[in-house]
Parts: structure tokens; C-alpha cells; sequence
């Protein structure tokens, strides 16, 4: 069992809130837009982190994290990136990738809304977990936790506070 912190869109901001949401978790994911990679640092430092860039991220960002992530955790194959669509609007390469790759588990960011859906096109839980920054036109800072046991993901919780 694998717990996990995902958040997307910082723009080179972290709230304590969202890091106090974060305790207990195993495993942090950051579905890009970190606009400094000092937050990825401060994020690595808590936890091991998962990240790719998003489309603000500079080339010091860029550098030290991919734009597509695929991997496995537990028993549950995921996909994230940063800009991909979510059901039935998916990016061409992401429809791509999850037609080829077949994930469980898709995460993507870069819309600044809180989505989690699932796809039964695809048999797969889309989630974006909205923007935890202080840059952009939310009115709420976003993060999401969730558990991965073995084949089954569940225990999902999600964190909206007023942005100040």
C-alpha cells in the first residue's frame, strides 16, 4: 500500500497548507508547472517525488524532470503530464498513449480545476488535481491524496481552501 500526494500548477509557490495535507503520504506527485525548481527541491526533501514540467517551467525545471511520466506504482500502471485533455478531449499523443500503454491511473494538471473522473471508455481514473499555487484566475488552492493498494485505488481526499 502506497499513499500519495499529488498537486500540479504551484507556479513556483507552496502552501504549508498543502504540505500539511501532505503528511503521512509515501510518495508525492507533481503534474507540472512547478515554476521554480526550488519547490521540487522542498518537495523531494519531504518525500520521494514524481514531476514532470509544465508548459511555464523553465529550462532548469525542464532539465531535471521529463514531460511524460509512465510508470507503476504498486500494481496500478500511471500516466502523467502536464497538458492532456481529460475523457473524451484528450491531447492526440496522450489518447495515444493510453490506447498503446493502457494506465489505470491518468494525472495531468495545467487547467487549474480539480477533476477526478473516470473513463470507462478507457477503464482508467483521470485526475487532475487542480492548481496548488497562488497564480491563475482559482479561487481555491487544490491537492489531492490517494491510496494504491496492490491492483485497487481508493481512500481519496481531496484539499480546497480559499486562495488568499
Amino acid at each position: 500500500m502506497i499513499r500519495i500526494g499529488i498537486l500540479s500548477d504551484t507556479h513556483g509557490h507552496l502552501s504549508e497548507r498543502v504540505l500539511n495535507f501532505f503528511t503521512g503520504v509515501d510518495e508525492i506527485w507533481h503534474a507540472g508547472d512547478m515554476g521554480d525548481v526550488v519547490v521540487g527541491q522542498s518537495l523531494a526533501a519531504l518525500k520521494p517525488l514524481r514531476a514532470v514540467f509544465g508548459n511555464i517551467d523553465g529550462q532548469a525545471v525542464r532539465m531535471e524532470y521529463p514531460r511524460i511520466q509512465l510508470f507503476t506504482a504498486e500494481k496500478i500502471k500511471v500516466l502523467m503530464v502536464h497538458i492532456g485533455g481529460y475523457p473524451g478531449r484528450y491531447e492526440r499523443e496522450v489518447r495515444d498513449l493510453i490506447e498503446r500503454e493502457r494506465p489505470k491511473l491518468y494525472v495531468c494538471g495545467h487547467s487549474h480545476i480539480l477533476k477526478v473522473i473516470y473513463d470507462k471508455k478507457f477503464d482508467l481514473l483521470h485526475i487532475n488535481p487542480g492548481a496548488a499555487g497562488n497564480s491563475g484566475l482559482h479561487r481555491s488552492i487544490t491537492a489531492v491524496r490517494l491510496v494504491v493498494d496492490g491492483e485497487k485505488m481508493k481512500d481519496l481526499e481531496v484539499l480546497d481552501i480559499p486562495r488568499k
